[in-house]
């Protein structure tokens, strides 16, 4: 029985491929202008992103690793809480 690559990947590891999927689609869609880096959607897909890859971590765990990806989960959440704080004011005015 042969095994391919995909067989050895354990579920950890494929969500950890789906976050770096999302940080260069994301990438991608700001250096193409078809995201604003000021937009609800930029950090959302990042905060995504960011959750996905720490937890793909968990399969081969790195401490430097780790805590840039919860800076970015950090910062997203800063960035989604801003935004829609100014979406509210902007509501009240």
């Amino acid at each position: 029985m042969t095994y391919s690559f995909l067989d050895t990947l354990h579920l950890y590891e494929l969500i950890g491929m789906l976050g770096f999927g999302l940080y260069v689609t994301n990438y991608g869609l700001l250096t193409t202008r078809c995201l604003s880096g000021d937009c609800l959607t930029y950090f959302s897909i990042n905060l995504l992103a960011a959750s996905c890859v720490l937890m793909g971590l968990m399969s081969s765990f790195n401490l430097a690793s780790a805590l840039i990806q919860i800076f970015w989960v950090a910062m997203s959440i800063v960035g989604i809480v801003v935004r829609l704080r100014g979406r509210a004011d902007r509501n009240v005015a």
